[in-house]
């Protein structure tokens, strides 16, 4: 009860500062206020409007956004959410383009469960929708999964990868970015040791702490640090009541959050002071680039605290896929199985969450895989953002994706094909 009552300590403090914003705003903006010639009651309302809006949407999930899309036709073609695959912690969804043609390539994006929503890859689904088929796994909310689902670590994780790479076929393709690397990399040589047949064409790892001690960083660092019994103790609550998961043990995404902030503390303090004085002036809108970021960085999710706990352990203290020890369900998955699977690393050269080598190091253990089959690239000058959603992956990194996905495909496009390209969206 003491860890239920700290998880509804932290939404009580959320709320009451989402509660003090619109207050501030309210008030502030009196008609009778404005014969008053200070300047003050114009930046209380505006610190109110910015207060309300950061703590509100802490407990939103952000919508796709992503409605129409214009095809070679000329035409705008609706694009809705169909759920391939429903399940208690993570459901596989599909981007379907009303009324297009499928595309040859099939594209499933495995997003990462850290803290944030799949739509944290919004931009990334955008770009790769223009000529691929889009399939995302859209990892639930720990606080809204009832205690009754049962458990949830990353051998519960890499055996729902498995699942949905069966469900899609083997002429996939697999792009995992960040924290999922590893395990998806471990999912892909289960299915080569369980159903060969079933393996997708390629796989393409993103930013993914494969070795976590081949290049150190503020991660890695902190968890060797500490140690389970401290991250436990500190890190781990339970579900208050307000929501249906009342009781889980869970990582919450708010003291996620507050680490992530902590991070670059300077940064995002100005970036709201600035945000203030904009609104102030009059020129703050709906959608400028600062609500943009952070309507979706501020909108965070609570992780199950078994996948957090053994995410730390076995991934980052033992390394256990780093020294091809992973298992799952007391079965040893070896990496060395995968032998007809294209694998592709791509790292930041600026990358200060996954360092350069981390991911790469995925080659070393792909020893059954010939050498024509394993690629690597790192951007120079990207961060860790940049290589999946930033312009660093729009500019380069996306075209080398989707040229390995080609040169790996049994139904490739033909040479000199177009891709069509977003009018709208």
């Amino acid at each position: 009860m003491r860890y239920m009552a700290t998880y509804d300590l932290m939404e009580t403090i959320r709320n009451t500062n989402q509660w003090l914003g619109a207050t501030a705003s309210a008030v502030a903006s009196y008609p009778m206020f404005a014969m008053v010639p200070n300047p003050a009651y114009s930046w209380i309302a505006a610190w109110g409007e910015v207060t309300e809006r950061t703590f509100q949407r802490m407990v939103v999930k952000p919508d796709w956004g992503i409605r129409t899309f214009t095809c070679e036709d000329g035409r705008d073609h609706l694009v809705t959410i169909e759920h391939v695959v429903e399940r208690p912690f993570g459901d596989l969804i599909h981007f379907n383009v009303a009324g297009r043609a499928e595309q040859p390539r099939k594209v499933l994006l495995v997003a990462p469960m850290s803290g944030h929503y799949a739509t944290l890859l919004r931009s990334t689904v955008k770009s790769l929708l223009v000529n691929c088929e889009v399939y995302i796994t859209d990892w639930h909310n720990a606080r809204d999964i009832p205690v009754s689902e049962g458990k949830f670590d990353i051998e519960d994780y890499t055996l729902y990868l498995v699942d949905f790479m069966k469900e899609l076929g083997p002429d996939t393709h697999v792009i995992a970015v960040c924290q999922p690397a590893p395990l998806t990399l471990a999912a892909t040589a289960y299915l080569a040791e369980e159903d060969p047949a079933a393996q997708p064409n390629s796989l393409t790892l993103i930013g993914g702490p494969i070795d976590p001690n081949a290049a150190a960083t503020d991660v890695t660092d902190f968890g060797h640090r500490v140690t389970m019994g401290q991250l436990e103790e500190v890190m781990i609550q339970r579900v208050g009541f307000k929501y249906p998961g009342v009781g889980r043990l869970v990582y919450p995404g708010l003291l996620q959050l507050a680490s992530f902030m902590s991070m670059n503390g300077e940064r995002h303090s100005n970036a709201f002071l600035n945000q203030i004085q904009r609104v102030t002036r009059g020129e703050g809108s709906d959608h400028d680039a600062h609500n943009r970021f952070y309507d979706e960085y501020l909108a965070v999710m609570d992780m199950p605290a078994e996948f957090y706990l053994s995410t730390v352990e076995r991934i980052f203290k033992n390394g256990e896929i780093a020294n091809n020890t992973f298992t799952v369900n007391g079965r040893t998955v070896d990496i060395g199985k995968i032998t007809t699977v294209a694998v592709k690393t791509v790292e930041g050269g600026k990358d200060d969450i996954t360092a350069p080598g981390q991911c790469v190091a995925a080659l070393d253990l792909l020893t059954g895989l010939p050498s024509e089959k394993k690629a690597s690239h790192v951007e120079d000058g990207a961060g860790h953002y940049g290589i999946f959603a930033g312009k660093s992956w729009r500019s380069n990194i996306r075209p080398l994706v989707l040229n390995f996905i080609d040169e790996n495909s049994n139904d490739s496009p033909p040479k000199g094909q177009q891709a069509p390209k977003i009018v709208s969206l």
